[in-house]
């Protein structure tokens, strides 16, 4: 029975552990999550990479969440081999910082960021703030389940059972390393993992010896997670979790053979705890990364080799044929309409997304070509709105019934709306990235900084218009409605900054001043088009006023 709550009790402080973690990775993703972008696939050499892997380990508390990013744009395009590799090493880094701030015994802050974490999550209405309590709630709840698991380690620590547990893993340090790996690669998090070894040897549970082996475990294990989640990625952005995977496990199993052949030449570890375990595994991850930063470049030749590109057997021409996934001779059931409805809307939003995605790129060099190529998309979001309105058109109301009828209506008008985005791209922003270039002239740095951050918002919108379209979720719709009026402030500050910047006389903004308020304002509407599918959501939920304007007027104003 004593097994059988310990177990319980167990699981549970894993679970919130586990939980915290991914908590504190959401709140700060969802806050800061558009200029992560901007940040890791700028041009940079190894060292500076690795310190930007590093901070934004730090910032996520999960390196396997660094190594997915960087492989989702090392996928893109966006970021070479080398610089990813680099990037992805700094986060090992920042992990084990991570864990070593969360290692200390920090209960007496528990209170104070629920109190604080709460507050902010539950009375705020502002984005960052409310995700800023989310992040410190987390942080509370990692150090509550390091505390359950203290707690639940208390009951077993003298019986039988756990000493010859801890007793073989201490002997047979290959099979500990095993389970390490295992731990790791199980609870998908390296930090909650490892910071639940530590705790181990702090209460004395298990000896420093048979942490040590599952640190190292756990570091191998944890290099198979980014593997295993982008398994269905481009393999130009697998190879990177690989190479990661290869320098690692190297480097672990060079460790655990060298670490215990000096202990069992008589070294006596007996007198070293949970902070030292700590040390061991900061000091793993900052000797691989100093030994394999120069060789990041050079192992992309062979990992190619290794894992080269899958051969295509279709032509690029008929891989650029879209299929329209409305028919309107085959309409079917109201569910099958709508969802039918709902498939091409979400094509229109990722051609959309594709038009505006590299519009400040354009911005920066001009290309002729990729305005051009931007343009082309136009043609496409055009035909999905053509084909949309004829498969609305051809609905037979009569047995459909009205409730179908509106949402298609709904759903048409949301095309519209896309379909006017694209304009706005098309017509306007590709049209004044040429003029840009055409002058020669550039933003003044802060109105170029302004802009990339209005460009930013304006993609995590989409992201989130694209969850709204396929959720119908009333939460979601709200948030995107709010995002849409911090973004109208933000045009408005950004004007109000610039008018400021002319009247200080500098000189690159008046040069462009004409563009950049022009941008301004096709930032704002773009947004605006793309927010509109939380309209009908709210709407039918009683979130939304019909008008704005006073019901009555006070006495003695009223028509005559």
């Amino acid at each position: 029975m004593a097994i059988f709550a310990f177990l319980i009790q167990l699981a549970g402080a894993t679970m919130l552990l586990l939980f915290a973690v991914r908590m504190v990775r959401t709140g700060i993703e969802r806050a800061y999550g558009a200029s992560f972008q901007r940040v890791m696939t700028g041009r940079q050499g190894a060292l500076r990479s690795s310190v930007v892997g590093l901070c934004m380990a730090m910032i996520l508390q999960s390196s396997a969440a660094v190594a997915l990013l960087t492989s989702g744009f090392a996928g893109a395009g966006l970021l070479g081999f080398g610089q990813g590799l680099a990037i992805v090493l700094g986060g090992d880094l920042g992990s084990a910082l991570i864990i070593q701030v969360l290692s200390y015994r920090l209960d007496w802050l528990v209170p104070l960021l629920l109190a604080v974490g709460g507050w902010l999550f539950v009375k705020t209405e502002a984005r960052k703030a409310r995700q800023l309590g989310r992040i410190l709630m987390g942080v509370a709840f990692i150090l509550i389940s390091l505390r359950f698991l203290r707690e639940a380690m208390d009951p077993i620590r003298d019986s039988a059972f756990l000493p010859a547990v801890a007793e073989y893993l201490a002997r047979d340090y290959v099979t500990a390393f095993i389970v390490g790996a295992v731990l790791a690669f199980v609870m998908h998090s390296s930090v909650a993992a490892i910071l639940m070894c530590v705790t181990l040897v702090q209460i004395g549970a298990i000896p420093f010896v048979a942490g040590l082996s599952l640190v190292l475990g756990a570091n191998f294990g944890s290099a198979f997670i980014p593997v295993w989640l982008t398994r269905g990625m481009p393999m130009t952005g697998r190879r990177i979790p690989f190479g990661n995977l290869a320098l690692r496990g190297t480097w672990a199993v060079l460790c655990l053979f060298a670490v215990n052949m000096i202990i069992a030449s008589g070294l006596d570890a007996s007198g070293y705890g949970g902070q030292m375990l700590v040390n061991a595994h900061l000091a793993f991850n900052a000797s691989l990364l100093i030994l394999a930063l120069p060789f990041c470049s050079a192992l992309e030749a062979p990992l190619t080799r290794l894992l080269p590109d899958p051969v295509d057997p279709m032509s690029a021409e008929s891989l650029l044929k879209r299929h329209s996934n409305l028919d309107p001779t085959h309409i079917g059931s109201p569910a099958q309409a709508l969802s039918s409805l709902k498939r091409e809307l979400l094509v229109m939003t990722d051609l959309v997304d594709a038009m505006f995605r590299p519009t400040l790129g354009l911005y920066r060099d001009g290309d002729k070509a990729r305005i051009k190529a931007v343009q082309a998309l136009d043609e496409e979001v055009n035909e999905c709105l053509s084909g949309i309105r004829r498969f609305v058109a051809a609905l037979p109301v009569e047995t459909m019934g009205e409730d179908t009828a509106k949402i298609a209506r709904d759903m048409l008008e949301y095309a519209v709306r896309l379909e006017t985005a694209g304009d706005v791209v098309a017509r306007r922003l590709t049209v004044l990235a040429g003029e840009l270039r055409k002058t020669g002239k550039s933003f003044s740095r802060e109105g170029w900084s302004e802009l990339q951050n209005m460009h930013e918002t304006i993609m995590a919108n989409l992201k989130l218009a694209s969850n709204v379209l396929i959720s119908d979720d009333l939460e979601s719709a709200r948030l995107l409605s709010l995002e849409k009026t911090e973004l109208k402030r933000a045009e408005r500050d950004s004007r109000k900054r610039h008018f400021k910047r002319l009247q200080n006389g500098e000189k690159q903004s008046f040069e462009t001043s004409d563009i950049h308020l022009e941008t301004l304002r096709a930032l704002r509407e773009f947004n605006s088009h793309i927010s509109a599918v939380a309209y009908p959501i709210l709407y039918h939920n009683g979130q939304l006023l019909e008008t704005r304007l006073i019901e009555t007027l006070p006495r003695g104003q009223e028509e005559v």
